[in-house]
């Protein structure tokens, strides 16, 4: 281990870095429940939701498996949060589109995830998804993930825990209950489900300032240990007002769910369903999701190489191809398995972090119904920490330059309101490529601006 792994040259040992792949792992847990939650719309327990999970815990220990043997490098892989909530809504989309099944639309939409994973590995064998970034607006990059987080927490506050009850629904914590003029309006509103909504929303904050508090202490595995005690408040709320938030578990099989897995996501590609969206709509969907992956992986390996003294001279990290190739390979098992893109997360300082990490995701495919009984308003604390997290990178936008701040601020609004990342990053290099040009800067527009902002442009407005 020691010769393949350089651990001396790295400066680490093997007991360093299992400790560390043990942390990384607690940061990053939370997205084994996370993450089947939000691509199924919380259809907890269904054989979709069961395939996810699966997925999840086998894409993400695939990817690390890969970063450790090819790069050798410490970098912890998963489902991306921001991407996994906009391949649900593309989900949706073409289901309402195409009058599809969801799962049908489910398996149509992995069709995006692996041509994106096949297109990421002929790029980062050709050493260009560097370049690619680079010929990408600084502003639209710098605003792509603080929208993001707004969509997360629009999603975490709106539309992630839902309530039921005999006057209707569903009903949300931020339009139903703080949008009503009263308490008394919101419970006439609601009838009996206005107690369960009251316990979503004690659970949702309570979860939220408890990640905080934590994460503020320094405490690893913040997010996860306030999902805990979130879910915790639920249950015992739940338990008061007499429903048994552990029912599930009386039936439940420890044995992981492949044979749910192998008739809803593994290799279940719809081609022919993707294929019903439309040909602007299908390569707009594409492009978007390997803008944001390459931003995101790009964005993490260099940031955290560079802090972490892993670059050379000329602020360049060695193997950045094979770790690149790494997190594409993730995304195409992601896509086989069936789980929306796969990304990188963190570090620590040689492969075996990746390894120790991969091993534990790997060990999880066995809780799937300890998954499934965390609750909804649980996760959406999650969602809202993340959101606020990515919120974070406006520092970096110069807000006295119109060349960022107008895309920049079309994004923030369009991400959330039209719940379409791609969307959203059109308008913004639309207004880009407009300002520049009409000002007398069109040389400063790259190609491949021009040439998505068509795209973009044709999409919305060319009826076929």
């Amino acid at each position: 281990m020691e010769k393949f792994f350089r651990l001396k040259e790295n400066g680490t040992t093997v007991r360093t870095e299992i400790i560390a792949g043990l942390t990384t792992f607690m940061t990053m847990a939370y997205i084994i429940a996370l993450n089947p939650n939000l691509l199924t719309g919380f259809d907890v327990g269904s054989a979709l939701w069961n395939g996810v999970f699966l997925a999840t815990c086998l894409a993400s220990a695939f990817a690390m498996f890969c970063m450790a043997f090819l790069a050798n490098k410490p970098f912890a892989l998963a489902p991306g949060m921001g991407l996994n909530s906009f391949f649900a809504i593309v989900v949706a989309n073409i289901a309402a589109l195409t009058g599809m099944s969801y799962v049908d639309s489910f398996q149509s939409a992995l069709v995006i995830i692996l041509v994106e994973g096949i297109i990421f590995i002929i790029l980062s064998i050709l050493n260009i998804r560097e370049k690619i970034v680079d010929a990408i607006p600084l502003g639209v990059r710098l605003g792509i993930a603080p929208a993001i987080g707004l969509m997360l927490m629009n999603i975490g506050f709106g539309s992630n825990a839902g309530v039921y009850s005999e006057t209707g629904g569903p009903f949300f914590v931020m339009r139903d209950f703080f949008g009503a003029l009263t308490p008394s309006v919101a419970q006439t509103t609601m009838g009996s489900g206005y107690s369960t909504m009251v316990l979503q929303v004690a659970t949702m904050f309570i979860g939220l300032f408890a990640i905080v508090i934590l994460a503020k202490k320094g405490v690893k595995g913040a997010v996860l240990a306030g999902m805990l005690v979130a879910s915790v408040i639920y249950w015992a709320g739940a338990a008061m007002l007499g429903q048994n938030p552990f029912a599930s578990l009386a039936t439940a099989s420890f044995v992981p769910p492949f044979g749910d897995m192998m008739s809803t996501t593994l290799f279940k590609f719809n081609f022919q369903g993707f294929l019903q969206v439309g040909w602007f709509t299908a390569i707009t969907l594409i492009i978007t999701f390997c803008m944001i992956d390459m931003f995101d992986t790009i964005g993490t390996l260099v940031g955290t190489a560079s802090r972490a003294g892993m670059v050379d001279k000329d602020g360049n990290m060695p193997k950045m191809k094979e770790a690149l190739l790494s997190d594409a390979l993730g995304t195409v098992a992601g896509a086989c398995t069936g789980t929306s893109t796969v990304t990188t997360f963190v570090e620590s300082a040689s492969g075996v972090t990746a390894l120790t990490t991969g091993v534990l995701f790997l060990a999880c495919i066995f809780i799937a119904p300890i998954a499934a009984i965390i609750p909804a308003a649980a996760t959406s604390a999650a969602l809202i920490y993340v959101g606020v997290l990515m919120l974070m990178g406006l520092k970096n936008v110069k807000f006295d330059d119109l060349d960022q701040m107008v895309p920049v601020s079309l994004m923030l609004i369009g991400m959330p309101v039209s719940s379409s990342i791609g969307h959203a990053i059109g308008l913004g290099l639309i207004s880009y490529t407009v300002i520049k040009v009409f000002t007398g800067k069109a040389k400063e527009v790259s190609v491949l601006t021009y040439v998505i902002s068509a795209l973009f442009l044709l999409k919305f407005f060319l009826i076929v």
